[in-house]
């Protein structure tokens, strides 16, 4: 049986067109509906699209429901059927004014990829996302070996990440020219550097202990040892060579960028792992520095700050995406309350913000959002 169907392929390819140049979507968003769309033609035994039903939209979304995944063996999350589920719905309202297929797909057509409510209320439940401590990343460090360039820049990675909370795609895109020690400041500079949403912006080291800001600091001296220009990156890949059993073998440094962020993650989980700790990627450490920036500021602008040191043009960003308070300190909090030698006099810092965002200035010439 054939697994493409031409015709299929050429409108997936104006879609998928239409999704990065029109829609702006990023090659990994590409990917994911190119992936919702395949399951669908399996479903369907690769019929043309032109032939679509709802009936094919029904049958398919009992299938998803009753599918399992390859690895766990579990059925697929509500957050995967229902994302694949709008990737096609999306599709099919696209495809309804297309010629050759409007006549046979109408936008409500698309409606029968829907999830019920409940189902979509459990795919976008709000979950407390695992967070290492300050303390764990700390034991990590002092457990990875520091005896070779690899291993020191292994290290120098985990220390710069909590430092600076950067994504893993800028990790493997900085060059040292992005760092000033002097300043204790990275510079994101969107044309050279992997950001989300390609924004251009500066994080100052965030106040996390001086051993890691010790790590990163002989690591960069260490290169610029080694005449290490301002163009070279600042982790650089690992040179691979033949060894003498005929293996592949580390020896040394490149100077060139990693092409993905899939060695950094690895660096990443063998050194929780030898530190005898669960498996926490970098992106795990923002959550780790919101929390401690909630805890650690006292006045709306200095968490405002905080949040703006990670990216976040919005301080609710950091709060809702990053700043779950953990059970167990949840669970300290409001026994807490009920303690008279609680001191009432320090500042709320969420009833401070709630405030400074009712009262924000309205833009030059707009209307006041100001409650009246």
């Amino acid at each position: 049986m054939t697994r493409t169907n031409p015709a299929n392929e050429r409108i997936k390819r104006d879609y998928f067109i239409y999704l990065r140049e029109a829609r702006r979507a990023s090659e990994a968003s590409i990917d994911g509906v190119a992936k919702a769309i395949s399951r669908f033609e399996e479903s369907t035994g690769w019929k043309g699209f032109d032939r679509f039903h709802r009936e094919q939209a029904v049958a398919f979304k009992r299938r998803l429901n009753e599918q399992r995944a390859v690895r766990s063996g579990e059925r697929l999350s509500r957050a995967t059927v229902h994302q694949t589920l709008s990737a096609l719905r999306s599709f099919f309202i696209w495809l309804a004014d297309k010629p050759g297929y409007k006549r046979r797909i109408a936008y409500s057509d698309a409606d029968y990829f829907n999830l019920p409510e409940k189902d979509v209320r459990i795919a976008k439940a709000s979950r407390p996302k695992p967070a290492p401590t300050l303390e764990q990343i700390g034991h990590v460090l002092s457990v990875m070996p520091s005896g070779s360039d690899v291993e020191l820049r292994d290290r120098a990675l985990i220390a710069f990440t909590l430092l600076t909370g950067a994504r893993d795609g800028a990790l493997a895109s900085f060059r040292l020219k992005h760092v000033d020690l002097a300043e204790a400041v990275v510079h994101h500079d969107a044309r050279e550097v992997n950001t989300k949403f390609s924004k251009t912006f500066s994080t100052w080291f965030f106040p996390v202990g001086d051993e890691a800001l010790r790590i990163f600091t002989e690591w960069v001296g260490h290169l610029r040892s080694l005449h290490w220009g301002d163009d070279d990156p600042l982790f650089p890949a690992t040179r691979i060579i033949v060894g003498n059993d005929g293996g592949f073998i580390a020896a040394g440094l490149e100077r060139r960028m990693w092409t993905t962020a899939d060695p950094i993650r690895r660096i990443f989980r063998q050194a929780f792992a030898a530190a005898g700790l669960p498996y926490f990627n970098p992106h795990s450490f923002r959550a780790t520095l919101a929390l401690l920036g909630e805890r650690t500021c006292k006045t709306p602008e200095a968490f405002k700050a905080w949040s703006q040191n990670l990216g976040h043009e919005k301080v609710l960003t950091t709060f809702t995406s990053y700043g779950a308070v953990p059970p167990a300190r949840q669970a300290e909090l409001i026994r807490g309350l009920g303690h008279s030698s609680v001191n009432e006099s320090e500042d709320d810092l969420a009833a401070s913000i709630a405030e400074l965002l009712a009262k924000r200035r309205p833009p030059p010439g707009g209307p006041s959002h100001t409650a009246p």
